[in-house]
This record gives C-alpha cells, sequence and structure tokens, in this order.
C-alpha cells in the first residue's frame, strides 16, 4: 500500500506525523504542479492521497465516484483508488471542521457566520455551518458582493472563521481583519494552524471571546481519511491523543526574566532535556550588528538595540519545537509578547537579586540599577508568564523543575 498528500508547496506539512499516529502505512508527500496531476492520477501505484491547497477542486474533478458531502461541498481532500483503477473521493474536511467547532464548545444553530475567504476551506466550513442550522453565512471575499471594503455591514456576526492563509506561516503576525467593531462575536475560529496562536487569535482572547486554531481540524479529518485508507475502525479517541502530542512536540519553551537569572544556561540544558533546537535572541542581535550588546547600547542607545531586539525576537517567536532564551528586557514590547506567545509557553526563570550575574549588561551596573530595572518589569514578567521558576543554585536542577512544570 501507498498513500501520501497531494499539494504544491509541502514543505511544513504536519501529514506524515499526524497519519503515523493511525497506523503504520507508508505516508509520503508528492509535491507537484498542475501540469503534473493529470499523471499522478493516473499513477496506480499510489492506494489513496489527501489533498490541499490548491489541488481540491482539481481532485473533485478527476475522481469517477463522489461522496454525497463532496458531492455538497463541491471539493474533494481524500481520494482512494478502487481496485479496478477509478477514484473515489471524499471530503473529510467536512468532519474535521465539525470537530473543531465542537471541540470549542461553538454551535451554529441560529448563528449568523462570517466567513473569511471563498475557497475550497470556505465551502467546507459554508456547508457545515448551514448543516448546523445557522441563520445566515456570509463569506466575505476581495472581489465579492461581500467584502473588506464593507465588512462593517456585518459587524453583528456571531461566529466569524478565518478560511484564507493570511497570518499563515512565514507571514506570521499579520490578520485579515480587525475584530473591533464585532460587538456580538462569540468565538472566532482560524484554520491555520502554524503559527499556533494566529494575530486574528489573539485579538480574540485578549476580547475575552471564545477561540481556537486549525490543528484540531487537521488531525481529525486525517481519522475518516485513514480509516478509509486501511479499512479499520479506528477510534476517536486517536483524535485528543494526537492533538496533544503534535501540541507538546512542536510548542516552544520560552525563558524570561531578569538579565544574568541564567536564561541561557538553563536554556541549553532545557534543549537537550526536551529533544527541542534552542536560540538566543541576544546571540542573534549581536550575529546581526556584528558586535557586542554593550558595544551596541555604547554606539547608538538603547532604542536601536530594542529594535533589533524586536527583528530578532519575531525571528525566533517563528520557530517551532524550540527553547528560546531572551533579553531581560524583550518582554517590554508588546509586539514581542505577541511574536513569543504565538507558538509558546513562557517560563519566568525568577532569581534573587543579589545573585544576579551583572557582567556584560549595559543597564544593570550596580545595585541599584537592578532594583530599579526589576521593579519596572516584574509585573510584566508575573502577568505574561504561564510558568514561574525560582531559579536555583545548580542549573540543572532549574532544568529539572522546568520539564517537571510544563510536563
Amino acid at each position: 500500500m501507498q498513500f501520501g498528500l497531494l499539494g504544491r508547496s509541502l514543505a511544513h506539512s504536519l501529514s506524515p506525523e499526524i497519519h503515523a499516529f493511525f497506523g503504520d502505512y507508508p505516508y509520503a508527500l508528492y509535491c507537484r504542479e498542475e501540469n503534473e496531476l493529470p499523471a499522478f492520477f493516473a499513477d496506480r501505484s499510489i492506494d489513496g492521497f489527501n489533498v490541499t491547497i490548491p489541488y481540491k477542486f482539481a481532485a473533485f474533478r478527476a475522481c469517477d465516484t463522489l461522496s454525497e458531502k463532496a458531492k455538497r461541498i463541491g471539493a474533494v481532500n481524500t481520494v482512494l483508488r478502487r481496485k479496478d483503477g477509478t477514484l473515489f473521493g471524499d471530503n473529510t474536511d467536512w468532519f474535521g471542521f465539525s470537530y473543531l467547532a465542537k471541540r470549542c464548545g461553538v454551535s451554529f444553530a441560529g448563528k449568523k457566520v462570517v466567513v473569511l475567504g471563498s475557497g475550497g476551506a470556505s465551502q467546507t466550513v459554508q456547508v457545515v455551518a448551514k448543516d448546523q442550522g445557522a441563520k445566515a453565512v456570509v463569506v466575505i471575499s476581495r472581489k465579492g458582493e461581500d467584502n473588506y471594503d464593507n465588512l462593517s455591514r456585518h459587524f453583528d456576526a456571531e461566529i466569524l472563521v478565518n478560511a484564507t492563509p493570511v497570518g499563515m506561516y512565514p507571514h506570521n503576525l499579520q490578520s485579515p481583519v480587525s475584530l473591533d467593531g464585532f460587538n456580538r462575536l462569540e468565538a472566532v475560529l482560524d484554520l491555520i494552524y502554524n503559527p499556533m496562536e494566529t494575530a486574528l487569535l489573539r485579538q480574540a482572547k485578549e476580547k475575552g471571546v471564545v477561540c481556537g486554531n486549525g490543528l484540531a481540524m487537521l488531525v481529525a479529518q486525517a481519522l475518516p481519511a485513514a480509516r478509509l485508507f486501511t479499512g479499520k475502525d479506528l477510534p476517536d479517541s486517536l483524535i485528543e491523543t494526537t492533538i496533544a502530542a503534535i501540541e507538546q512536540q512542536r510548542r516552544n519553551l520560552i525563558l524570561i526574566g531578569m538579565p544574568g537569572c541564567g536564561k541561557t544556561t538553563v536554556g541549553k540544558l532545557l534543549s537537550q532535556a526536551a529533544g527541542k533546537a534552542f536560540c538566543d535572541t541576544d546571540a542573534m542581535v549581536e550575529a546581526s550588528a556584528g558586535t557586542t550588546i554593550p558595544a551596541i547600547f555604547a554606539s547608538q542607545g538603547e532604542t536601536a538595540f530594542r529594535d533589533m531586539e524586536t527583528a530578532a525576537v519575531k525571528e525566533a517567536g517563528k520557530q517551532l519545537s524550540a527553547v528560546i532564551a531572551t533579553g531581560g528586557g524583550s518582554v517590554l514590547r508588546e509586539e514581542n509578547r505577541a511574536a513569543l506567545q504565538q507558538n509558546g509557553v513562557m517560563i519566568y526563570l525568577r532569581k534573587d537579586l543579589s545573585q544576579l550575574a551583572r557582567d556584560g549588561r549595559p543597564l544593570s551596573k550596580d545595585a541599584e540599577a537592578v532594583r530599579k530595572l526589576y521593579e519596572e518589569r516584574k509585573s510584566i514578567y508575573e502577568t505574561f508568564a504561564d510558568y514561574i521558576i525560582d531559579v536555583d543554585d545548580d542549573p540543572q536542577i532549574t532544568t529539572e523543575w522546568v520539564i517537571t512544570c510544563i510536563s
């Protein structure tokens, strides 16, 4: 048996990892250009495949028979080759999106739903919302009757779904719309799963609105596909097990705290223990500037350094499965906090001020300077930390405490 995923750009696909949880069948990535599709669809060595952007409509047209859901949606994301070589097309995204909504406690019954985007994913969202009793479903596109210029006509929406790629890696921190003005909003669902928290979802959280990213949909839609591929009755419980495992593996561990508290030392140990890559935003700044941080302060001033730091933090924050050691003042800017939190958890390493290292730290020249810095930053560290760890003299012990807290 041979299965896989068809698409144009698949470098960051999670599908092989997800399907590995569902069985031991071979699962490959098939990157194809549009002119290669006829040969791919005719290749009898491939027993079945999933389909992603931008080929869901092409797969729909190529199939000999279709499930009822695929017919209603008008797009196919799962194809099975029958023994006679014909292609059967299904749309398991319907199940995936329904699972995401249910997982977030979202009911479409009697609600006005605004869907951003008009592509294949949008078609699925529209059908699910209508099937589950939505009062109205409005599709926002760039050139349609309902578009981003007249979005204010739909500020009474109760559920908003992003089915566009705006905000997806590598264009992190972008949002398709501002949520200002949506005064009846109850839920926001974003089909993007990289980054884990998009700028749109961050807005929703800040407004106290129920929200969820697309990872649950991605994992859930893969289960009925795996059932189709294998013919096995795989349990729904595999979905949550898989989501938890992927989230734990992908999330960044971000170390924040005062200069000299040991973020770099602990970060390197934590990187080894957790099997994640390590990066240090201060080291990134120095590498980019070609000089040391004290030299940057001396020649260009603190504002110039903070701008360089923001650039480094935004780059580091795009990573997945990393341990990120940050500079002591990196959390001062809201844009930095957003960049760091989008893919990870914040771990505040708290250390007695008298024990902080001060060498080579321009803003920590003496005890009084350290105390002043701490008073300015203490509430920010505590407010944005997911975990607070009191630093031990032995960095290995501190590392073990961190692992215990996040496990």
